[in-house]
């Protein structure tokens, strides 16, 4: 399976993109609602680079952040 690929540089590496995309991809991935909102509540308590790092850690398997 190939990863998706997210390109940070244009409209997709909005913030709010991303976040979306954690209830996407943990519906997909069969997460708990608890679990969605765990991690979306991780990636909003620092920076961008904080969000970014929290995304990757949880989804970096699936998906690849393109800088």
């Amino acid at each position: 399976m190939s990863k998706i690929t997210i390109d940070l540089s244009g409209p997709d590496g909005n913030a709010f993109y991303l976040l979306g995309k954690v209830r996407q991809f943990g519906q997909q991935l069969e997460f708990s609602k608890e679990k969605q909102s765990e991690i979306s509540k991780e990636m909003k308590s620092g920076d961008y680079d904080n969000l970014l790092s929290v995304f990757e850690k949880h989804f970096g398997e699936y998906v690849k952040l393109q800088r």
